[in-house]
């Protein structure tokens, strides 16, 4: 069954507190829990700070106490950035902090964390609405029904900076969750581009019925 927005809060803030229970934010966050002020992570001693600079949204942290207020796409960024923050601790001190009697790691894998935090947060995403995934760090809505092979097929090397890159950057727009109608319609277009410029470049294989109706789409709906 599909999940709303509040199952979808509570579902995250599990996956959250299981992360951090596992010290999987202690190399961005630091570690003495009990003395926020003494905190020396990556992002710095002032979280509330980097969170504001990197998304420009105040209320965001602390996560426990404002998440009830978290709007669908405040929710969705905070899952990109601890995507971007995330790493699996490796190697620990061998004795407790003596201020907050925790354990402490100096060595950390990022593409482990961030690859087991996608695989957990997937697990509940792609149930929430019509469906969304994490995916290289953004999220994606999920394409419909036998779209998907579609959607992630690997492209052809034709051309890197005409084709590649322009169809790759497409996708990725239409598909982000904060994508509006016009940016869907950009993403369209610019795959019309696409094809207008394969066309004059390297001709086409197409059967000449399905290339006219793919340019006749395009240019009687004013892509």
């Amino acid at each position: 069954s599909k999940l709303d927005l509040v199952t979808l809060k509570k579902l995250f803030l599990a996956t959250y507190r299981q992360f951090e229970e596992k010290h999987y934010f202690q190399e961005a966050f630091g570690g003495c829990a009990k003395d926020r002020d003494r905190v020396h992570g990556e992002v710095g001693t002032n979280i509330e700070a980097y969170f504001f600079r990197r998304l420009r949204k105040r209320d965001i942290w602390p996560i426990f106490l404002k998440l009830n207020s978290y709007s669908e796409d405040d929710l969705f960024d905070v899952i990109e950035l601890l995507y971007d923050l995330v790493s699996k601790p490796m190697a620990e001190f061998t004795k407790l902090c003596p201020d907050c009697g925790g354990n402490h790691y100096y060595l950390f894998n990022k593409a482990s964390g961030q690859l087991e935090f996608t695989r957990e947060i997937n697990e509940f995403l792609r149930d929430y609405h019509d469906g969304y995934q994490l995916f290289g760090g953004e999220i994606l809505s999920i394409c419909d029904p036998g779209l998907e092979g579609l959607l992630e097929a690997e492209v052809p090397m034709l051309d890197p900076e005409n084709v590649d890159e322009r169809l790759k950057q497409a996708v990725l727009k239409y598909r982000r969750h904060s994508s509006s109608d016009e940016e869907k319609r950009e993403s369209v277009r610019a795959l019309a581009d696409i094809l207008e410029y394969l066309k004059k470049k390297y001709g086409t294989s197409l059967v000449k019925a399905d290339e006219s109706d793919l340019f006749q789409i395009a240019n009687r709906f004013g892509i």
